[in-house]
C-alpha cells in the first residue's frame, strides 16, 4: 500500500515536469537554481551538490549495506512490494496447478504445514490470469505516479483523457509487467534484481550474519515430513541447505514458520530457527559438519549431542 500511496501524498517521486525529486511532502532538489541566477558561487553550489545529493545516497547506501550485511534481504522479505506479489500469485498459481510456478518440475505435496489440504483446481485459471493483469495494470499506473504527477495521471484517467505517451507507457508497462508476474516473478528477484542481488552479496560478507539454521543434529526427524519447508518457500530455494546455496534468500521465515507447525506435537520443536553470530557459522560453512564448534545453545533445550 505505502508502494501506491507514496507518490500520492509526495513521499517519494521524481517529477519530470519539475526535472525533482519530492521527498516527505518537500520538494528535494540540489539547489542549482540559486546558482545559475548568480545568487551563490561555485563553491557553494558544490556544497548544496554534496549535502543534498551524495549525503543522502552515500547514507541511503551505507545503511542498506550494513542493515544486509548483519540481517540478509530483509528489505526483500519485509518491504519490497514486488516480494508481496510474487507470494500472492504464488500462492493462486498453487491452487491451480499444484505448484508454485510453471517452471517447477513436480507438483507439490497437497499437505499443508498446518495440515490442510490445497488441491489443484484448474478452475482456478481465469482468476489467475485476472489477477495478474490487474496487478501489471496498478504497477504500470503506479510507475508513472513516480515519474508524473498524481493528481495528472489519476485524472486523465478517470476522464478518459490520457495522453498518447502516457497511453503507450501503461500499455507497454502493463504487457512487462504482465510476462514478468507470470513467467518470471522469483527468477527476477534471484537473477535481476540489482538491490537484491546487493544484498546477497553483502549478507555472504558475512559469515555470523542472522540466517535460517537447521539443527543438522536431529536430521533424522526430517524423514517423515513432506520438504514442507521447500513446499512454502516463495524463491523455490531448499532452506535446510547451506547459505551459499540460499544465497537469494529474502529472510521471509515461511520455512521456520512451517517447520514449526508440522513439528507442533514433536517436544522437541522445530528443526529450523533463526541464528546468528557463532550458531551461524555451520550454516556459512562450504557443507555442514565442517565447523564443528556449534554452542550447545543455538537451537534451545532440543538440540541433541
Amino acid at each position: 500500500m505505502l508502494f501506491v500511496l507514496a507518490p500520492v501524498f509526495d513521499l517519494f517521486r521524481l517529477d519530470l515536469n519539475l526535472k525533482h525529486f519530492f521527498f516527505l511532502g518537500m520538494h528535494w532538489t540540489l539547489g542549482l537554481d540559486d546558482f545559475v541566477a548568480g545568487k551563490i558561487d561555485v563553491t557553494q553550489a558544490a556544497i548544496n551538490i554534496v549535502l543534498r545529493g551524495g549525503l543522502p545516497i552515500l547514507g541511503t547506501i551505507a545503511l542498506g549495506a550494513w542493515v544486509s550485511w548483519k540481517y540478509g534481504r530483509l528489505y526483500c522479505g519485509w518491504l519490497c512490494p514486488h516480494f508481496s506479489v510474487v507470494e500472492t500469485v504464488n500462492q493462486l498459481m498453487r491452487r491451480t496447478i499444484g505448484r508454485q510456478s510453471l517452471w517447477d518440475r513436480h507438483a507439490l505435496s497437497e499437505k499443508n504445514a498446518d495440515g490442510t489440504i490445497t488441491r489443484a483446481n484448474p478452475f482456478y485459471w481465469p482468476v489467475l490470469l485476472a489477477l495478474v493483469v490487474a496487478f501489471a495494470f496498478v504497477w504500470a499506473i503506479v510507475l508513472l505516479t513516480y515519474l508524473l504527477p498524481p493528481t495528472e495521471i489519476y485524472g486523465n484517467l478517470w476522464h478518459g483523457t490520457l495522453t498518447r505517451n502516457q497511453g503507450v507507457f501503461l500499455g507497454v508497462g502493463t504487457v512487462a509487467f504482465f510476462v514478468e508476474f507470470m513467467f518470471a516473478r522469483h527468477l527476477f528477484c534471484r537473477y535481476a534484481c540489482a538491490v537484491g542481488l546487493f544484498q546477497s552479496i553483502a549478507w555472504m560478507g558475512n559469515r555470523k550474519a542472522m540466517v535460517i539454521g537447521f539443527n543438522r543434529r536431529r536430521v533424522d526427524e526430517c524423514v517423515d515430513c513432506n520438504s514442507a519447508c521447500d513446499n512454502i518457500c516463495p524463491m523455490r530455494l531448499n532452506p535446510r541447505k547451506i547459505k551459499r546455496l540460499i544465497f537469494t534468500c529474502t529472510q521471509c521465515g515461511q520455512c521456520a514458520s512451517a517447520c514449526s507447525q508440522v513439528q507442533i506435537d514433536n517436544p522437541n520443536g522445530s528443526l529450523l530457527k533463526w541464528v546468528e553470530r557463532e550458531c551461524a557459522l555451520d550454516k556459512s560453512a562450504r557443507d555442514f559438519g565442517h565447523h564443528d564448534g556449534i554452542p550447545d545453545d543455538c537451537y534451545g533445550q532440543d538440540q541433541k549431542k
